[in-house]
């Protein structure tokens, strides 16, 4: 398996574990609202575009809730499934390419929403493919900020993704490098710049 289908099957066995009411970083969604998210944009392709464009975002939360109000261990049991066979990331290249970020994020936005939460032990695999994702979303989720940003690991790897004035590099390993990119402060990381642009860059509207 890769690293999207094992963080697909440690999440959906931490959703069964903690109950569809337990919170989860994602603002006003419990471990519920997570899951029927992740069917929506699995199984219904009529609504999924609804999560990106606003305009659409009303039918999308309509069919959303609707799969949320779904028996919790078959909505969980559809998550750990997957999509079916004829849907493109059934193939795993396809997965890995789509899919790697998606379910390393929502595993921690159920992880790290819990008291008392600590990182993950590093792991090569995982780190890699975490590493490859932050830098290729953060030129396009930190296009809005107004300073300049480097992303550095503990073991010296860098990338600049986003010009601009008074630079500011962000250190840590790179699963907290990437929930920080998709918006998530419950991270370890260490802000090296100005304090000024420090402060610009973590209040900045970090996503798509």
């Amino acid at each position: 398996m890769g690293v999207a289908a094992d963080e697909r099957q440690a999440l959906s066995a931490l959703l069964e574990d903690l109950g569809p009411d337990a919170p989860t970083l994602c603002e006003g969604w419990t471990t519920r609202d997570l899951a029927a998210h992740l069917v929506v944009r699995e199984h219904r392709p009529d609504a999924a575009p609804g999560i990106l464009v606003p305009a659409l975002a009303g039918y999308t939360q309509r069919v959303q809730d609707r799969y949320a109000g779904r028996p919790w261990a078959s909505l969980v049991e559809q998550v750990r499934r997957g999509p079916s066979k004829f849907w493109p990331t059934a193939i795993g290249p396809l997965d890995e390419l789509t899919n790697t970020a998606e379910f390393l994020v929502h595993h921690e936005d159920v992880r790290r929403a819990q008291p008392d939460w600590e990182p993950r032990p590093a792991d090569a695999t995982r780190d890699a493919a975490a590493w490859r994702s932050v830098k290729q979303a953060a030129k396009l989720n930190l296009r809005k900020s107004p300073v300049g940003v480097s992303l550095r690991t503990r073991d010296g790897r860098e990338a600049a993704v986003r010009t601009g004035p008074d630079p500011v590099t962000i250190a840590g390993e790179p699963v907290d490098l990437l929930l920080f990119v998709f918006g998530r402060d419950a991270v370890h990381l260490g802000f090296e710049g100005d304090a000024t642009a420090v402060t610009k860059l973590q209040s900045v509207n970090r996503g798509l």
